[in-house]
């Protein structure tokens, strides 16, 4: 096995990524610092600060206009993908807390974009299997209980446009994933991960991009 480039991700290293991209706003870095300043046991489930940008530039690249995500946490993904969308597109919010995502709402209306996000505070699953069953979403960002990941999946993949995308965060999950005896939300990575790579309906590539995120086309 040859894994090609092998080159160590520094601290001095990321901050050289992260200057060579397009940088975070005003409101994206006040919603960031805010969530560390308010939750510090818990602000790693913030979306890393380079998948903003990824984010938006995915919404951009598939032209998507409807966009579902599943675990919102305090808003910072929602926020990048919704200043990307045209301003008649839509962005499903999907969380079960409303501590959380009242971050994201006052972020959401300080960058305008509050009108592109319907958020539904109820388990996601409920959420999913209340839209239409016929292919509708252009594209999904899947970020909550790793252990209900397959059920999401299974839910989006039937409504996801053929040519739609699936952006799944933490599919390396702290290198977990390498467990074959791991239990809980590593166990469920691990199975999510072996669910996707052999779906027929989907070509997915697992980047190892932060803690690991696969994106997802549909055939």
């Amino acid at each position: 096995m040859s894994k090609g480039n092998s080159t160590k991700i520094t601290d001095e290293l990321y901050q050289y990524m992260l200057d060579h991209n397009p940088p975070l706003d005003s409101v994206q870095r006040g919603l960031v610092a805010r969530t560390y300043a308010a939750f510090p046991d818990v602000a790693g489930m913030q979306s890393a600060e380079e998948q903003g940008p990824l984010l938006a530039f995915l919404v951009r690249l598939t032209g998507a206009r409807l966009i579902v995500e599943v675990g919102t946490f305090t808003g910072f993904s929602a926020l990048s993908m919704a200043q990307a969308l045209p301003p008649d597109g839509r962005l499903i919010a999907c969380d079960v807390s409303e501590e959380w995502t009242a971050y994201g709402r006052e972020a959401w209306e300080e960058a305008g974009v509050a009108d592109r996000i319907e958020l539904r505070i109820a388990p996601a699953l409920e959420t999913l299997r209340a839209m239409p069953a016929e292919p509708h979403i252009d594209m999904a960002y899947v970020d909550a209980d790793k252990e209900s990941q397959i059920a999401y999946w299974e839910e989006l993949v039937p409504r996801l446009r053929p040519g739609g995308l699936i952006v799944t965060d933490n599919t390396l999950f702290h290198g977990t994933v390498l467990d074959e005896s791991a239990t809980g939300s590593a166990a469920g990575v691990r199975a999510f991960n072996d669910h996707v790579a052999a779906d027929p309906r989907m070509d997915s590539v697992l980047l190892a991009i932060s803690d690991g995120l696969t994106l997802s086309r549909k055939r």
